[in-house]
C-alpha cells in the first residue's frame, strides 16, 4: 500500500487521512489494524482513533485476518462493501476474485481455481499475496467468517444455520474457525433470541457514498415484470428459485442508515443466502468506488456536468443472465416500455406459476433456456427475426456455446456472443453490462449515446463515440448511465418547451 493515490492501492498516507476523517468514500478500499489490541478496524470506525505508529494498513480483511488480527465489534468488518478496484478490468486477481465471490472454492480447490484461470496454483497465489495480502483460500475463508459474524449478530438463525449458511458442513469446524478468527465462540455473539415465526430474515448491506438509490430502483421499475417484480419509490421486491419453494426478497434503505441498503429474505435456505447476498450486491452495484469512477469520468467535458447533478449512478445489474438476454433482444430498437410488454406477454404464457404465498401479486418465474428453446412465440407481436434470435440464445446456453461466466473478459464474451445469429456489438455489450457487470462495457452503437454525445448536433457515428470514448475506460458502463440520464433530462426540456 505505498502508491501516490487511495484511489488506486492507496498509501501510507492517503489512507491515514481517510482514516482519521473517517471518510466512507473508502470504506472497504483499505482496512486498519490496530497493533496494541490486535483488532481491524474500517476506515469509518466510530471509536477513537489510535495513533498512527500504533496501526498498519491492509489492502483486504483477509490480509489482516492472516496477520492474527481480529475484526473490530463496533466497526463491522463484514459490512464494508467490497473493493471494486479488484474488481474491475481484466487483471488475472481480479477475475479469479470474482469467481471466488461467486463462491467457486465451496466446492472446488485452489488447483481448480488456477487452471480455470489458466495459471498455475502457486503463481496464482503469489499474484493474490501481492495484490491483496492473502492466499485465496484465506480470501474465500475471511469472507465466509465475516458472513456468519454478521448472520449471529443481526440474525437468529441458529448457529448451526449459521454454519451451513456460511458454507461450512461441520458445525464443529465452524466453531473451531470462528473462534481462531473471533478469539470467542460464535455464542458470544449471539443477541437474545426470538421467535422467528413467518417474520423475514433482515440484514444490512452497505455501499460507498453517494449512492443514487432513487435512480436505479427508477431504471428497474421502467422494467419491472408484473408476476416476477415489482418496484416502487422505496423498494424491489421479486421472487425467486423453484416453483415447489419460491424465496421472496425485498430491497430498500436501511432505516436511519446513510450507507446501506436493507435486504430481507424469505424461504430461503441458509445454504442458498450467501449466493442471493452477493447476486444482490451484484444487482444493486454495491461495491461500486463512485470516488474513482467520477474521477476519471468527470475529465470530460461532456460527462463531468452530469456527473456533478447526480453523483453516485450507478450500473444496475440484472437477476438472471437470461431473462436480461431475452429483454435485451426484445429491446432492440424498440422503446423500453414496448420490450417491458413483449417480455410480459411471455412471462403470462411460458412463466412458471408457483405455490401461493411466496409475496402478494408475485406469481411467477421467469422461463428458462429450456421452457423456450422451442416454444411457440408467435401471436405475441414478436418478430420472428427476434423468436429465432431468443431461441438460438436459449439453445447456445444449453449446449454451452455462451455462458454468463462472471470471470471471462470482456473481448471474450463479446466474440462469442456476436456468433449468434441476430446478437450484434449493441446486444453483447448490453448484456456483459447488465449480468457481467463489466465496467467497461459500451454499446456504443446506441443511438442515444451517439446523440447525446454531440448535443445539439448530428449523431456521432459508433466508430467516432467509440474514439471518444477511449479516455472513459475503464469506466465507460457508467458513462453510459449519466449519458442515458442525460437524456432523460434533455427529453424534459423538449417536453417543457413543446
Amino acid at each position: 500500500m505505498n502508491s501516490d493515490n487511495c484511489l488506486s492501492t492507496p498509501s501510507i498516507a492517503a489512507c491515514e487521512i481517510a482514516r482519521l476523517s473517517r471518510d466512507a468514500r473508502f470504506d472497504g478500499v483499505f482496512f486498519t489494524a490496530v497493533l496494541s489490541t490486535r483488532i481491524y478496524c474500517r476506515p469509518v470506525c466510530p471509536a477513537r482513533a489510535p495513533k498512527a505508529q500504533n496501526v498498519v494498513y491492509y489492502p483486504s480483511a483477509a490480509a489482516a485476518q492472516a496477520q492474527g488480527f481480529r475484526p473490530c465489534l463496533r466497526c463491522r468488518p463484514e459490512l464494508a462493501p467490497g473493493n471494486q478496484l479488484w474488481l474491475q478490468g481484466e487483471h488475472l486477481v481480479a477475475r479469479a476474485l470474482k469467481l471466488i465471490n461467486e463462491g467457486y472454492l465451496a466446492d472446488h480447490s485452489l488447483e481448480g481455481l488456477a487452471e480455470r484461470m489458466n495459471i498455475g496454483a502457486r503463481q496464482l497465489r503469489r499474484l493474490f499475496v501481492q495484490h491483496l495480502g492473502a492466499p485465496p483460500m484465506a480470501v474465500h475463508a475471511t469472507q465466509r467468517l465475516l458472513f456468519a459474524k454478521q448472520l449471529l449478530t443481526e440474525t437468529d438463525l441458529s448457529i448451526t444455520e449459521v454454519a451451513m449458511a456460511s458454507g461450512f458442513g461441520s458445525l464443529r469446524r465452524f466453531n473451531a474457525a470462528f473462534a481462531e478468527a473471533n478469539h470467542a465462540e460464535p455464542r458470544a455473539f449471539r443477541r437474545s433470541p426470538k421467535a422467528r415465526a413467518d417474520k423475514a430474515l433482515v440484514l444490512r448491506l452497505g455501499y460507498r457514498p453517494p449512492y443514487d438509490f432513487a435512480a436505479l430502483l427508477g431504471f428497474l421499475q421502467t422494467r419491472a415484470l408484473p408476476g416476477i417484480e415489482q418496484v416502487d419509490g422505496h423498494s424491489y421486491q421479486r421472487i425467486f428459485g423453484k416453483a415447489h419453494a419460491p424465496g421472496w426478497l425485498r430491497v430498500s434503505a436501511w432505516p436511519g442508515e446513510q450507507h446501506a441498503l436493507q435486504l430481507e429474505l424469505r424461504n430461503v435456505a441458509p445454504s442458498q443466502m450467501l449466493g442471493v447476498v452477493t447476486r444482490i450486491r451484484r444487482m444493486f452495484d454495491l461495491d461500486a468506488d463512485p470516488l474513482a469512477i467520477a474521477r476519471t469520468l468527470s475529465l470530460s467535458p461532456l460527462l463531468a456536468p452530469v456527473i456533478e447533478r447526480y453523483p453516485g449512478l450507478r450500473l444496475p445489474g440484472g437477476w438472471d443472465g437470461f431473462e436480461v438476454a431475452v429483454r435485451a433482444v426484445l429491446g432492440q430498437q424498440v422503446s423500453v416500455a414496448a420490450a417491458r410488454t413483449l417480455a410480459s406477454r411471455i412471462v403470462q404464457r411460458y412463466g412458471i406459476a408457483i405455490e401461493a404465498g411466496a409475496g402478494s401479486g408475485l406469481d411467477r418465474l421467469f422461463p428458462g433456456p429450456e421452457q423456450l428453446v422451442d416454444a411457440d412465440l408467435g401471436q405475441m407481436g414478436i418478430t420472428q427475426a427476434r423468436i429465432n434470435t431468443i431461441q438460438g440464445i436459449a439453445g447456445a446456453l444449453i449446449d454451452g456455446r455462451v455462458d454468463f461466466a462472471v470471470e471471462q473478459p470482456l473481448e471474450r464474451f463479446i466474440s462469442r456472443w456476436v456468433q449468434l445469429p441476430g446478437i450484434g456489438e449493441w446486444t453483447a455489450h448490453y448484456i456483459a453490462m447488465r449480468v457481467l457487470k463489466h465496467p467497461d462495457a459500451f454499446p456504443a452503437a446506441d443511438l442515444i449515446l451517439r446523440r447525446e454525445a454531440n448535443p445539439g448536433g448530428d449523431p456521432l457515428s459508433t466508430k467516432a463515440l467509440q474514439a471518444l470514448a477511449e479516455s472513459w475506460r475503464p469506466w465507460r458502463a457508467y458513462s453510459v448511465m449519466y449519458l442515458w440520464r442525460a437524456a432523460t433530462d434533455s427529453a424534459a426540456a423538449r417536453k417543457v418547451l413543446t
